[in-house]
C-alpha cells in the first residue's frame, strides 16, 4: 500500500518561500513509471495541479506556476519537496501529494492513484 504524508510549516509570510516535503512508504520513488506530484485546492479555483517529478527524477511544472516552482527529491529518505517562491495570498491553499503509475505522465488531477491527506498553507503577514 501507498502512503503519501505531507509536512511543513502552515503559516508562511508575503514574498517568501513556501516549502513542503512529502513522505513516501511502500513503494520507492525512483520505482518504474511512478509520477510524483504536488496539487492544491482553493475554493476559488479547485483543484489545481502544480507539477510533478517523475521516477528518473524529470520535472514538469504547470505554466502558471512554472517560474515560481521548484520539486526535488531525496531518495535517500524517500521524500519529494515543493518549493514555491515570492508567495501571495493567492497561493493559500490545501496542498497534497499525489502518485500515478502509468506509461505517461499524468495531465488532469482525476488521474491519481494515492493521494496525502493534504495541508493547510495560510500566506498572511
Amino acid at each position: 500500500q501507498v502512503q503519501l504524508q505531507e509536512s511543513g510549516p502552515g503559516l508562511v509570510k508575503p514574498s517568501q518561500t513556501l516549502s513542503l516535503t512529502c513522505t513516501v512508504s511502500g513503494v520507492p520513488i525512483t520505482a518504474y513509471n511512478y509520477y510524483w506530484s504536488w496539487i492544491r485546492h482553493t475554493p476559488g479555483k479547485g483543484l489545481e495541479r502544480i507539477g510533478y517529478i517523475d521516477y528518473s527524477g524529470s520535472t514538469d511544472y504547470s505554466p502558471s506556476l512554472k517560474s515560481r516552482t521548484s520539486i526535488s527529491r531525496d531518495t535517500s529518505k524517500n521524500q519529494f519537496t515543493l518549493q514555491l517562491r515570492s508567495v501571495t495570498p493567492e497561493d493559500t491553499a490545501v496542498y497534497y501529494c499525489a502518485t500515478r503509475r502509468g506509461s505517461r505522465p499524468p495531465t488532469t488531477v482525476i488521474e491519481y492513484d494515492y493521494w496525502g491527506q493534504g495541508t493547510q498553507v495560510t500566506v498572511s503577514s
